[in-house]
């Protein structure tokens, strides 16, 4: 006598995240020694950024599981996943409702049952659950992503024409607390037969093709081997916005004793003697972007802890994601067309504010973002007496960034009462006169030099003003090739700022955490946590909030810059200078001043970041500096 029995693995990857949002669970179902013992995996892709889409993702899989786990055995389980659907999405309503910064956040979905050699399902979302069989590649659940939805049309014979602006990634059913549009739960389950394999995945394996996921698997004898093997797949590829990537195998084997030989352990899958234990995988638990490492906590406990700190993640979606958000009405750079005007009295060049218009957003449910808050006049940049503005000319025609002589002068890098020891010893530290970015290096100045140069250029979503919004998706070797190219356009000598220089200038002659003051307060930078009412979830256009004391905007928060030095694991035999720390680990280099995705303790003037000098994120950004 034979019987159906499944080899069940599953792991993730970040790709070019700098964070996980996708949560997954690979779990027994009922008494393992039962006849109706089954399993059940689920796989949850969160969005809202960093920690908010991790808590999201995290929150739905363990109601889910802890409803349908009381549930089961039941001789309607459609219904039972059903439901469990509405209570994982009850759990993101409630949480959102106690904590305001949380709005917004939510997950896709993908849950499984296996039950005596039949698999059924729920699905919300655009995750997949493919069958492969003989060779053949098979999506078995339904796309509720816009262009999934156009495919049904065209399928159904009513082709819909495609609206203009939405994107083909745009969700259009999501777990976010409100109505869920579609809820694929089909009565009928999947009959399962020897040598199938099924694959669970967030929508990261995206990025393969249906020809390389039916290669690869092929290549694979063991549904580990195959996790693994599409994973590293993925990561190969190399793109450049790489979306976190989860994928759960399950292989559809016969075994001739129904009967386990071995008693599963705590933690473990039913097996046989034959079979080696197979741990269950749990959802991660959130990461809050304190310190960038992951952090266990106790789920229940994530929404008070999140309320008490406020130090959230945003912004992972974004306007290079799975959505076709607008990135808002950004400031004009300067009165005019980008001109300036001289006072004769002092030699001070002036821009004029203008007013923004607000702008609200599709997100990846398919609707519209919260209107963003009005803007106030945007302020101009305030340089020292001594300084001037300018912008220089390119030899291909128009004009470099808006930079700001700064005068020389001393200040101390790092901070004693850090527990960071890359934050330690502090220093001394000396700079000679340099110019500096007023704003972050734009879309649009990025996409000139990208058009000059045939570098690559990341595809980019809508947004209303390229040359007032901020790069990004931009590594330390892309970001110094620009400033290579800007010195070869105007015969200056531009760069990326050291990490003194760039400290310096952001600290803006105090030695404070932040250059307003010790705490963060509301309303001065660009991050979840700021207070702003601008989008969490995305960075802002350049220049909106209040410049520092040497007239620089968004040094904190909004995205992060990229600085020359390579990475150390302390400031020991950090010149005083201002000149480059060279040594340590090149292949590392830093990012000061923190994202819209980070927490208080990444944006103080001191905190230290790094990253390998080939990646880029979606909250990597840099400004130029030009000496004389």
């Amino acid at each position: 006598m034979s019987v159906i029995s499944f080899d069940i693995s599953g792991s993730q990857i970040d790709g070019a995240r700098d964070y996980q949002e996708d949560a997954f669970l690979i779990t027994h179902l009922g008494d393992a020694d039962a006849d109706s013992a089954g399993s059940m995996v689920i796989v949850a892709d969160g969005m809202g950024g960093h920690a908010a889409g991790n808590v999201a993702s995290n929150m739905a899989v363990q109601t889910f599981n802890r409803h349908l786990s009381k549930n089961f055995p039941n001789p309607n389980i459609s219904s039972v996943l059903h439901e469990a659907v509405l209570q994982a999405n009850g759990s993101i309503a409630a949480t959102v409702a106690e904590t305001a910064a949380l709005k917004g956040m939510g997950c896709t979905l993908i849950a499984c049952v296996l039950e005596r050699g039949l698999l059924r399902w729920a699905s919300v979302g655009d995750s997949h659950l493919y069958l492969l069989r003989n060779g053949d590649l098979q999506k078995k659940n339904a796309d509720h992503s816009y262009g999934g939805f156009l495919n049904r049309m065209a399928a159904a014979g009513t082709p819909v024409e495609a609206e203009a602006g939405f994107s083909r990634n745009m969700l259009m059913s999501a777990l976010t607390g409100d109505d869920i549009a579609e809820i694929d739960c089909p009565d009928t389950p999947l009959e399962l037969r020897r040598g199938d394999r099924v694959i669970i995945s967030s929508d990261g394996l995206d990025t393969l093709a249906r020809e390389k996921i039916i290669e690869t698997c092929a290549a694979s004898a063991t549904a580990k081997q195959c996790v693994d093997a599409l994973l590293k797949a993925v990561d190969e590829v190399g793109a450049p916005r790489q979306d976190n990537t989860t994928v759960v195998i399950i292989d559809v084997i016969e075994k001739a004793d129904p009967a386990p030989d071995v008693k599963a352990a705590p933690g473990e899958l039913p097996r046989t003697a034959s079979e080696p234990a197979r741990p269950v995988v749990t959802a991660a638990a959130p990461t809050f972007p304190v310190d960038q490492r992951a952090r266990k906590s106790n789920l229940g406990a994530v929404a008070a802890l999140v309320a008490a700190i406020g130090i959230l993640g945003g912004g992972g979606a974004w306007y290079f994601m799975h959505n076709s958000q607008s990135a808002g009405t950004p400031p004009a750079p300067a009165s005019g067309a980008g001109t300036t005007r001289v006072k004769p009295d002092d030699g001070i060049i002036e821009l004029d504010p203008v007013n923004p218009d607000p702008v609200a957003s599709v997100d990846e449910g398919g609707g519209e973002k919260p209107p963003l808050k009005p803007e106030s006049a945007v302020p101009s940049p305030v340089p020292s007496k001594n300084a001037g503005l300018f912008r220089d000319s390119l030899r291909g025609g128009g004009l470099g960034p808006q930079m700001v002589w700064l005068l020389a002068g001393s200040f101390v890098q790092g901070s004693p009462l850090s527990p960071a020891a890359d934050q330690r010893p502090e220093h001394p530290v000396t700079v000679a006169p340099f110019a500096i970015g007023v704003y972050e290096v734009t879309v649009a100045e990025y996409r000139r030099f990208a058009g000059a140069t045939g570098a690559k250029m990341p595809k980019l979503g809508p947004i209303a003003d390229e040359s007032t919004f901020p790069m990004a998706f931009v590594s330390w070797n892309e970001a110094l090739a620009y400033a290579k190219w800007l010195g070869q356009q105007t015969g200056k000598d531009y760069s990326l700022p050291t990490e003194s220089q760039w400290e310096y200038a952001a600290r803006a002659g105090t030695d404070s955490a932040y250059w307003w003051g010790r705490d963060l307060g509301q309303s001065h930078a660009h991050c979840f946590a700021c207070g702003t009412g601008y989008d969490p979830r995305q960075p802002t256009a350049i220049g909106r909030l209040s410049a520092n004391k040497f007239g620089l905007f968004d040094t904190v928060g909004n995205v992060q810059e990229w600085v020359y030095d390579c990475y150390h694991p302390s400031y020991a035999s950090a010149p005083q200078d201002g000149s480059v720390f060279e040594g340590g680990d090149c292949s590392v280099r830093v990012l000061r001043g923190g994202g819209y995705g980070n927490g208080p303790e990444k944006l103080t003037a001191y905190a230290r970041d790094r990253q390998r000098v080939d990646k880029g994120n979606d909250q990597t950004g840099f400004r130029v500096i030009r000496r004389r």
